[in-house]
């Protein structure tokens, strides 16, 4: 574990980015697509977790991203290539464009300085998307990942923002995946060898420590 100063330094405000990954309604609402992954979202307090980090990051101006999948009604541009996409198809709720399903779940809550990027295929909210180019632009260089799944979109996610050059913080406790006990494992032998891991009171923490800034 990361250090409350080390952990600070990584969490400058000006330079950090907080990711929200497939928080949405037809993933971890009340009426999901996926209704244990939403189960196990909201009963691990994942949700609660990633909309206290949001709330910070809106109060202390760190940029926050809302990424989202979604489907065109025609199926226009959507990957086929893969069990899991196939088995979307059929489930009863569809991630359709501008429906309620494709909308950032409750507790979270979208500020106007939000961007909310959609993205219409594959499995990783950065490769093919306007993500990284956002990140750039904003100068990050620390991103915080958050979300679901911990079974595919989140590893995605943070292979891809490694891959491209960032450091990446995952707090732990919101991350959620199936089953339950998938996802420390997971962290555990996976993502602690490429990022940071924390937990969300340790990320908290590191937005409000005071920083001394070098001249």
């Amino acid at each position: 574990m990361p250090s409350y100063a080390e952990l600070s330094e990584l969490l400058d405000p000006a330079t950090t980015v907080l990711l929200t990954v497939e928080c949405q309604e037809g993933v971890v609402g009340q009426d999901s697509a996926l209704p244990e992954l939403a189960a196990e979202a909201r009963s691990s307090g994942t949700l609660a977790h990633i909309a206290r980090l949001v709330a910070a990051a809106h109060e202390s101006g760190v940029q926050v991203i809302h990424a989202i999948a979604e489907r065109r009604a025609d199926g226009r541009g959507a990957s086929h290539n893969a069990r899991l996409f196939r088995a979307a198809e059929r489930l009863p709720v569809q991630q359709l464009s501008g429906s309620e399903a494709v909308r950032v779940a409750a507790p979270i809550e979208v500020a106007e300085e939000d961007f909310v990027v959609r993205r219409l295929h594959g499995l990783s909210p950065i490769q093919g998307t306007d993500v990284d180019a956002l990140l750039r632009n904003v100068g990050c260089r620390t991103l915080i990942v958050t979300g679901v799944s911990a079974n595919v979109a989140i590893p995605n996610t943070v292979f891809d923002a490694v891959n491209r050059g960032y450091v990446v913080v995952v707090p732990r406790d919101a991350v959620a995946g199936v089953p339950s006990d998938y996802t420390p494992a997971m962290i555990r032998h996976t993502l602690a060898l490429v990022a940071t891991v924390a937990t969300t009171d340790e990320v908290l923490d590191g937005f409000r420590r005071p920083r001394v800034r070098r001249a």
